[in-house]
């Protein structure tokens, strides 16, 4: 492939890592404003947050593996596509349940997305430049974030929640024009008449089923019945797998390989302790400390633009050093943002809370790319959809968990009331309780990846 050709697929994965984390981040200074017009409680607008999340990583994997069979770039477009047209009827939905339906068909859009952008970038650059693109996408996954809380809070204030999705058709129109220019890819047509049909549908079950019954443990008396379902087709997965001809996953690559296991499982952890930050912080500043959603996208945006600044930095950086060292370091830094955060009251300083931001911004650099590059060294490049399919997994799957355990926080401290009619007292309270959890996650991310480096150092 020449250097123009390389030129359009960093642009057009680029413009995808921005556009799927704009849309994730862009809604969260619009939950009040959604409480209002759709007349909900807290637990079913958080659905239109969470949704979104959970179906991308319940489809994540199960795409990779058609990617490789149908062709990369085929499924990477049509995503693009779909995720378009979804936006557009996201502006006109009637009530919350459509709503929540059109989030979740757009979360598949997504995982068509990101199960084949990295992919198609590590394929088509060297590896000694891998870190690098992968650090450049990754920057572009964070000004996703940090123009979501900006223009979306923006959006909102001076127009409507509506005015997100329209800036999102407009954007996903554009990557469009860029994807459509990526060379096409190989395919494994000899594959086509083995998928595997039964794994697949297991692992789609045992990831939403699982998901859902987290997010409905205190809602509802039917959570822990689904979360038991999803660990009964997690079982039934593994043992599909391992007898399968053409597996969905290779179990080998987490039972031969004790590095990829534990990058993995930290990946899930870190993400998992980190996501519902941004949305935390969102709330406290709209209704503790009184903010309109434009001034609280202002301030939110210095955790994801630090992480933007440094990321392709710290990616570089991992082609030279052991990259599961930096990921340390950076979920080091997560769990002391995470303690400081815990700390919040009625009246913390705003100057605290942007230090918080940034250090928190500041150790996702160190961890994201690093660790995503320490992940694919581990495996081989026919098998690259499908392990960026299971680091998008672990990624969003962290994420649909980190919502869920707001969601049943809340449950806990607000007894399903709306975030307006909480006193201030109560929402700080939700804050810390959820903020504790996180710090016993976050923590447990770093001791596996810790034990990463032990392993390493026994195959030195």
């Amino acid at each position: 492939m020449n250097t123009d050709e390389n030129r359009e697929v960093l642009k057009a994965v680029m413009t995808t890592a921005f556009i799927t984390t704009y849309m994730g981040s862009a809604l969260n200074l619009s939950v009040p404003a959604l409480e209002v017009y759709f007349d909900a409680n807290s637990n079913l607008i958080g659905w239109i947050v969470t949704i979104y999340t959970l179906t991308v990583a319940a489809f994540s994997v199960p795409i990779g593996k058609v990617a490789d069979v149908t062709g990369k770039k085929k499924v990477f477009v049509s995503g693009i596509a779909v995720f378009a047209l979804l936006s557009a009827a996201c502006i006109f939905a009637p009530d919350i349940r459509v709503m929540i339906i059109l989030r979740c068909i757009q979360g598949i859009a997504a995982a068509m997305i990101f199960a084949t952008n990295n992919a198609i970038l590590i394929s088509c650059f060297p590896s000694e430049k891998r870190g690098k693109v992968l650090g450049l996408s990754t920057a572009a996954t964070y000004v996703g974030l940090s123009a979501g809380p900006v223009i979306g809070g923006m959006l909102n204030h001076y127009f409507s929640w509506q005015a997100v999705f329209v800036s999102s058709v407009a954007v996903s129109l554009a990557a469009l024009c860029f994807a459509v220019r990526v060379p096409d890819d190989a395919k494994s047509p000899e594959e086509k008449d083995m998928l595997d049909v039964k794994g697949n549908i297991s692992y789609v079950i045992a990831i939403a089923s699982s998901l859902y019954g987290l997010s409905s443990l205190t809602a509802s008396s039917y959570g822990w019945i689904f979360l038991a379902g999803g660990i009964v087709f997690g079982v039934i997965f593994v043992r599909t797998e391992l007898k399968a001809a053409r597996p969905l996953i290779k179990i080998s690559m987490f039972t031969q390989d004790t590095d990829f296991t534990l990058s993995n499982i930290s990946a899930l952890l870190n993400y998992g302790a980190t996501y519902a930050i941004s949305y935390l912080i969102s709330i406290y500043l709209q209704i503790v400390m009184g903010f309109s959603s434009g001034k609280a996208g202002l301030v939110l945006i210095a955790m994801p633009l630090t992480q933007a600044v440094f990321s392709p930095a710290m990616g570089k950086l991992s082609d030279k050093r052991e990259p599961y060292k930096i990921a340390t370091a950076g979920m080091g830094l997560c769990v002391l943002s995470l303690i400081l955060f815990s700390f919040i009251n009625e009246n913390t300083p705003l100057a605290y809370l942007m230090t918080c931001l940034v250090i928190t911004g500041f150790g996702f650099a160190l961890f994201s790319s690093p660790n995503t590059n320490a992940i694919m060294q581990r495996v081989k490049k026919e098998d690259y959809s499908v392990a960026n399919s299971i680091v998008a997994t672990m990624r969003t799957y962290g994420q649909s968990a980190s919502m869920c355990i707001v969601s049943m926080v809340m449950g806990l401290t607000l007894a399903g009331g709306s975030l307006e009619a909480a006193s201030a007292r109560s929402l700080v309270t939700t804050l810390r309780y959820s903020f504790y959890v996180y710090i016993v996650m976050c923590s447990m991310a770093v001791f596996f990846s810790c034990r990463r480096g032990k392993e390493s150092s026994k195959h030195r």
